[in-house]
């Protein structure tokens, strides 16, 4: 009756070994994916050429949404937009994947780092205030901080702001 006994505790000891093994392994499978989710759906990337000098207004807010303000100073318009650029549909597929193979590599493991590193690189953040002439063309493009003052910076994807007003 002993060694049926002993032999009872080690089906229930390797039992909730398999138990515990599983439960683990299900832990990581939920909790991988996250960086790669992450990667996946950053913002997009905008299209900053439409700041140049004589695009449409319309053609300006299709691209980067609505502005936070709008004010009339004479006969122009000025308008302030905050948005985040973000990146390239590649460059997230990349990222996505490169996160994804960490994750298989490391049995999950890599989204200690993986997760906090997405988090981080999620785009800049970005306040411009565009300034359109009586046809609601772009004239002026500067950038601010986040007090409102101007800010000498270069716009990524070539669209350079101006604090002066272009010449025509």
């Amino acid at each position: 009756m002993k060694t049926q006994s002993f032999g009872n505790q080690r089906g229930i000891l390797t039992l909730m070994r398999i138990v515990r093994v599983g439960s683990l392994l299900v832990f990581l499978q939920t909790a991988s994916g996250c960086a790669v989710y992450m990667a996946a759906n950053q913002p997009p990337q905008k299209n900053l050429a439409v700041l140049s000098p004589g695009t449409s207004r319309s053609l300006v807010i299709a691209e980067l949404g609505y502005p936070i303000s709008t004010k009339k100073n004479g006969d122009q318009r000025v308008d302030v937009f905050s948005f985040t650029q973000g990146y390239s549909k590649g460059a997230k597929v990349g990222r996505a994947f490169v996160h994804g193979v960490a994750d298989v590599f490391t049995l999950g493991i890599w989204e200690v780092i993986g997760t906090p590193a997405e988090a981080v690189f999620n785009g800049d953040k970005i306040v411009i205030e565009t300034t359109y002439d009586v046809d609601d063309k772009v004239q002026k493009v500067t950038a601010l901080d986040r007090s409102g003052a101007a800010r000498p910076t270069e716009l990524s994807s070539g669209a350079r702001p101006r604090s002066e007003p272009l010449s025509e």
